[in-house]
């Protein structure tokens, strides 16, 4: 139950006066609706400005605060602005401009002869001193009504910074003191302010301290739950899988196993063997083999007598996976079947029956596995592809589809720096496949300027010529699924032109039949040029296609181009990836296709990421699933995560855990940053 304390904090912000449905919308957009989030809703950067007596040439380009008094009124037509001349108490002019059809407003505002206080940008206008709507205008008694430090806070339309600043001041007035749960020493070596005084001056003053203060705070109660979700996954009572490997030695591989693959086989059959249910994140690079450490620890559950689930994100990868996996088991004891939302009636009923009887040893699936009707006899362990797709719920209820805990494998093919593995998956083991198999070429990047779209599609035209197949994959469009619609449809149309029906589109907006069909025919060979969005990001994988061309790349994280790129180089030719650039690039996406020409490594490519950007966010973390942190950046992440870690450490192993004096404000902090959720919750625990 949530300390009485933090109540306050989670009140929704339609209490706080001045809020009413008009107000709530813009909020809500801006995911502020309670207290605590507008408390956690950090000025995106700080207006400094400077009191002056006189005008002055000097103070250009600086936002300043003068009084001034207004002398003449002039507008040179219907659409010219209005300019207010005005002079500084030494008879130094300076014209007030305000755009709009509205001249009646600054008049009023600013009458002639009559002294008013002014803040705004100076700014130098053909000969003349100029300030561009002033953003505040009052009373010569109230200059001290003008901050000289304004924090200005990200906004939805409808809602201005002012009226955000009071919102916030009215949320400050609810902040308690609360408990310290950071080791003393720590706060002291720091010299960190207590958490009250940390989030009050986070809108009051720009302080790294205090905002390494708090992001120290979320980090601390992430570890703290996730060593609590690991502690009460031990305690669990699993299902101990004994098994000698003889259907893993039953399987003809096409290629021998990698000293990675082997490593990796070996943790997770000896988290199989423990009591204790396994909770262990594999991760690998594209194209290094997860799949297949995955089907041998699958394999283990049913030679030892039990069965074996493999969660898929989507119907496309379910169905690959499934004849992918049919072909690796076929001549084995092994009964595989599938389950997606498209499969009804008789099929389903069969699937279903074999499921509860026992007859049926692996079950591959999307989401339809989660349903209630869906039972096994004997569950023991599950596979979870692209695990940030799913939802905490969801893993929660397939691990109540076994009498017992079942072990858990999570896969992910996003490589993630290692601090930020810790941040994000603390409450696991984590296994890497850290080598590609042999025979594995890499993959040919090259930079394009767009101007040069006429070669591309040239070039498209002599590789398909040559038998080669292509995916062109369209730019994401303000983050709008429609507008990547458009993008894509648009691209498709131009390229069938020139290649008629050598192309197809896939999209997210299309039903699983639809978009399994073009699939199949891409497959198949029917198709040559496949135009899609972002759809073919995970695991689609298409031997013959070894040209990859990725519209406007710059728009995209080095994430996704890593992904993208790795849906080539899968068959025997030598594949290609032509990333298509605008023309204006800033430093970050200049340096991010650099990297993506330089290499292929997608480890080596996450860390440099997170170099690049420093305190911004990091592609392929908060797109692939948001950290949490309201404050903390990945920058700060990789300097805090390891002695956060520590001081969660200490406080259950030496200073009494949660209910020592510490260990009851720590409690707090798992409250206010919501991580007491996932206690029970977090990632199935």
């Amino acid at each position: 139950m949530r300390p009485e304390i933090l109540n306050p904090l989670f009140g929704e912000t339609q209490s706080l006066k001045g809020v009413g449905k008009v107000l709530a919308k813009p909020l809500e957009k801006l995911r502020l609706t309670r207290v605590k989030d507008l408390l956690y809703h950090q000025p995106s950067h700080w207006m400094h400005r400077k009191r002056v007596d006189e005008l002055d040439e000097i103070d250009v380009g600086q936002i300043i605060i003068v009084q001034v008094t207004p002398v003449d009124y002039r507008t040179g037509g219907p659409r010219s602005p209005l300019r207010v001349h005005a002079t500084d108490k030494a008879g130094n002019y300076v014209s007030l401009t305000f755009f709009g059809r509205n001249p009646g407003w600054p008049k009023k505002l600013l009458p002639l002869g009559e002294p008013k206080i002014i803040s705004g940008k100076l700014e130098r206008y053909g000969d003349e001193l100029q300030i561009v709507h002033p953003d505040q205008v009052l009373e010569p008694g109230q200059v001290n009504g003008i901050a000289l430090l304004e924090p200005i806070y990200p906004l939805a339309e409808g809602l201005g910074n002012a009226r955000m600043r009071q919102l916030i001041e009215q949320a400050l007035t609810l902040v308690p003191q609360l408990p310290e749960w950071i080791e003393p020493s720590q706060v002291s070596a720091k010299n960190w302010d207590s958490w009250h005084d940390s989030i009050v001056g986070l809108h009051k003053m720009e302080s790294e301290s205090g905002n390494e203060r708090l992001a120290y705070d979320e980090i601390f109660a992430n570890q703290l739950a996730f060593m609590l979700v690991r502690a009460n996954n031990k305690s669990k009572k699993g299902i101990p899988i004994q098994a000698y490997g003889r259907l893993r030695d039953q399987l003809t591989l096409p290629f021998e196993l990698t000293n990675a693959q082997k490593r990796c086989i070996a943790e997770i059959e000896g988290d199989l063997a423990q009591s204790a249910p396994m909770l262990r994140l594999l991760q690998g690079d594209v194209g290094s083999g997860k799949t297949l450490v995955a089907l041998i620890a699958l394999l283990s559950a049913v030679e030892a007598g039990f069965q074996g689930a493999f969660l898929a994100p989507t119907e496309i990868l379910a169905r690959q996976h499934f004849e992918g996996l049919q072909k690796l088991l076929n001549g084995l004891p092994v009964n595989l079947a599938i389950l997606t939302g498209r499969d009804k009636g008789r099929v389903r009923e069969a699937t279903l029956m074999g499921l509860m009887d026992g007859s049926i040893d692996i079950l591959i699936g999307t989401h339809a596995i989660f349903q209630e009707q869906v039972r096994y006899k004997n569950l023991a362990m599950a596979v979870i592809d692209e695990q940030h797709k799913f939802g905490v719920s969801q893993r929660l209820m397939l691990t109540q589809k076994a009498q017992r805990m079942p072990h858990l494998l999570a896969m992910t093919a996003t490589p993630i720096p290692r601090t930020l593995t810790l941040s994000q998956y603390g409450e696991m083991d984590v296994s890497r496949i850290d080598e590609l198999p042999p025979g594995r070429q890499a993959i040919d990047t090259s930079v394009v300027s767009g101007a040069k779209m006429g070669d591309v599609v040239d070039g498209l035209a002599r590789h398909i010529g040559s038998g080669g197949q292509a995916y062109w994959v369209c730019p994401l469009v303000e983050e709008s699924e429609k507008s990547d619609l458009a993008a894509a449809e648009e691209r498709a149309a131009s390229l069938k032109e020139r290649f008629g029906d050598q192309v197809g589109l896939v999209h997210g907006r299309m039903k699983g039949p639809e978009k399994d069909a073009v699939m199949g025919r891409f497959q198949r060979d029917e198709i040559k040029i496949l135009v899609a969005t972002t759809v073919i990001e995970v695991g689609v994988d298409v031997p013959n296609a070894s040209l990859m061309i990725i519209e406007a790349a710059d728009r995209f994280g080095l994430a996704q181009l890593h992904q993208l790129r790795g849906r080539v180089g899968r068959g025997r030719v030598k594949s290609h990836c032509l990333l298509i650039r605008g023309d204006a690039l800033s430093e970050v996406a200049r340096a991010r296709l650099a990297l993506m020409r330089e290499t292929n490594d997608g480890f080596r490519i996450a860390e440099e990421d997170l170099r690049l950007r420093g305190a911004g966010e990091l592609l392929g973390t908060r797109q692939s699933g948001d950290s949490g942190f309201r404050v903390a950046t990945p920058g700060q992440v990789n300097d805090l995560i390891g002695p956060a870690t520590d001081d969660a450490r200490l406080l259950l192993d030496r200073d009494g855990g949660l209910d020592s004096e510490r260990g009851q404000a720590a409690r707090i902090a798992l409250y206010l940053f919501e991580r007491d959720r996932g206690v029970s919750l977090l990632r199935s625990g």
